[in-house]
């Protein structure tokens, strides 16, 4: 290791050069917000040209061949579907709780009058293409899928409004945001009472455990999150063992993760300060590589509580979930073999028609008419920034249901071709919203000068 005074080198390596201009490229480039959203439609036109092409037959092999580990006896194992669905996704779903935690704490969601609306919204988004889909289903078997057009996915719907570039005011996004978070605890309260199956009390025990423990440990001060690992796990096994579906636990964890950082005599600045101090005078008077180890460490360890636990593993986890675990869903589950999907029977073309129907018209009318009638009534105002063309575009975007909806039909359908036909249906009724929001926002704002926004 060369030591801590080595002179910088004049003349760096041209690979060395190139390597750094591509990463930080990469690393620019993944903090685009539309990138995340283009990942995800890639991963699910993947899915789709496997499932239709000569080697469709390999797709539905694929992710249910089954994953093994064996200790002696004991044999512990899960297909790829179980293990992304029902391992991965719980760390989607963590990452949900901490957005909605941190929302609550200082966000859009932290007072109630600047939630009122995005909350009624919301609401009304939820409502309506429910309504819709059951209008449709009515004294069909498939009306347990009313759930299915209800949510909104979030990284999708921000990834379109971030195409439409500067000309869309930050109140837009805000609100937008705020609708997606809302509509995601409404669809976690939605999996929670209606596609929960018989309750077992032992497993009520194990989750109540790991819980006590993981608040136990906080209060500890243990501040390393992979401890939090194990009881974790607890509350997962507990819920799956309950009835209720294990990925909830990530919601459960997410929301219980701090907001402050841990109590500590000194605060973080005034440490990071004191240990730059400290690692200036070993550079200077004991060059040597082991006496500056105890400066970087107390860095580190300042550098890791500056920011409160829930801020700090939602910023580790996030790009691991908008561009690893999303996308790999997106890829098990988008997957629809049109020849051995069938819209064929009434209840199937009903399925297809309130799935599409409720996500494509249902999210902007119910979206749309709330404001309305909220502001009219003048119980809400419209958020700076926000204008009526601006709801509009937010009540069109929040028909992207995509992953939720994807994931909800998971849970209403035991029906392999009534699956198929909800999850074709999604993936029709969220492109054509992503289309038809990226029109209104392409001739309302980008064409039209800010001062004829009305």
């Amino acid at each position: 290791m060369p030591a801590p005074n080595t002179p910088a080198s004049t003349s760096v390596p041209r690979a060395q050069q190139l390597t750094h201009q591509a990463l930080t490229a990469l690393e620019r480039f993944s903090h685009v917000e539309a990138v995340s959203g283009i990942v995800l439609v890639i991963a699910a036109v993947i899915a789709l040209a496997w499932a239709n092409s000569p080697l469709g037959a390999t797709y539905e092999t694929f992710w249910h061949s089954r994953l093994s580990l064996t200790l002696g006896d004991y044999s512990l194992g899960a297909s790829l579907h179980f293990i992304v669905n029902d391992g991965l996704m719980t760390i989607f779903f963590l990452v949900v709780g901490m957005e909605i935690r941190s929302e609550i704490k200082d966000g859009s969601l932290s007072n109630l009058r600047m939630a009122a609306l995005p909350v009624a919204a919301a609401l009304g988004g939820v409502l309506v293409p429910a309504l819709i889909y059951s209008a449709t289903n009515l004294g069909h078997p498939s009306l347990s899928g009313w759930a299915v057009p209800t949510a909104t996915d979030i990284a999708f719907a921000v990834g379109v409004l971030a195409l439409l570039g500067k000309s869309i005011a930050p109140g837009v996004r805000i609100f937008l945001l705020a609708l997606a978070i809302i509509d995601d605890i409404a669809a976690v309260l939605i999996i929670a009472l209606f596609y929960t199956t018989s309750l077992e009390a032992t497993g009520a025990v194990l989750a109540v455990l790991g819980i006590a423990t993981v608040l136990a440990m906080q209060r500890m001060g243990f501040a390393n999150a992979w401890v939090y690992v194990v009881p974790g796990v607890m509350v997962w096994a507990g819920l799956a063992k309950l009835g209720v579906h294990p990925t909830l636990a990530g919601v459960i964890l997410g929301l219980i993760t701090p907001v402050y950082s841990r109590p500590a005599i000194e605060r973080p600045i005034d440490t990071l300060l004191s240990a730059v101090r400290d690692l200036a005078h070993h550079i200077k008077e004991a060059p040597e590589a082991d006496s500056v180890k105890q400066p970087l460490g107390q860095i580190r360890k300042a550098q890791r509580e500056m920011l409160p636990p829930v801020k700090r593993v939602q910023t580790a986890l996030h790009p691991w979930v908008a561009y690893g675990i999303m996308p790999l869903f997106a890829l098990a589950n988008a997957g629809v073999a049109f020849n051995a999907t069938s819209l064929e029977g009434p209840t199937a073309y009903a399925v297809g028609l309130g799935v599409a129907l409720a996500l494509l018209v249902g999210k902007p009318v119910g979206v749309v008419l709330t404001c309305v009638a909220l502001v009219k009534l003048k119980l809400c105002q419209l958020p700076e920034g926000v204008t009526w063309r601006g709801v509009v575009l937010i009540g069109l975007l929040a028909g992207i249901g995509f992953t939720m909806s994807i994931f909800i039909a998971g849970l209403a359908f035991s029906d392999p071709n009534l699956l198929g036909v909800a999850k074709l249906a999604v993936l029709v009724g969220s492109a054509c919203s992503a289309l038809l929001g990226l029109a209104w926002g392409v001739v309302m704002f980008v064409r039209r000068p800010a001062s004829r926004h009305v």
